[in-house]
């Protein structure tokens, strides 16, 4: 039997969370609500982050643009959506929301521009 130990993200109480999984069979203990159990299950069997991080911005009045991913992605895409964010670059101006990157990594998710940056004058 594999015993993990969480802190759930699941809503603002952050209950710490204790997952005992024995073959197909998944058990959650300190949930105070249902979102504690789904997101525990999730993190043992198919965990996914949102990746966050920066682009070069050419011709803007700052450097760099932060970005992340639209939505989660597994885990073992992260090395390869990183490899594509460091090689890319994109020209001011930079809107909010604005797509940086289809498809990064292969993942089907696109990154996006979470700040705006003006082009240089």
């Amino acid at each position: 039997m594999d015993v993990r130990d969480f802190i759930c993200i699941g809503c603002p109480l952050g209950c710490p969370l204790t997952v005992s999984v024995d073959g197909e069979r998944i058990e959650v203990k300190g949930h105070t609500c249902p979102r504690g159990v789904t997101y525990a299950k999730k993190e043992v069997l198919s965990p996914t982050r949102i990746v966050t991080s920066s682009v070069r911005v050419d011709h803007g009045t700052l450097p760099l643009v932060s970005v992340k991913t639209e939505r989660d992605v597994p885990k073992e895409k992260i090395m390869d959506i990183m490899k594509e964010i460091r090689k890319a670059r994109v020209c001011a101006p930079v809107k909010i929301g604005d797509v940086i990157i289809e498809n990064c990594g292969e993942s089907e998710v696109a990154v996006i521009a979470t700040k705006n940056i003006e082009k240089c004058l």
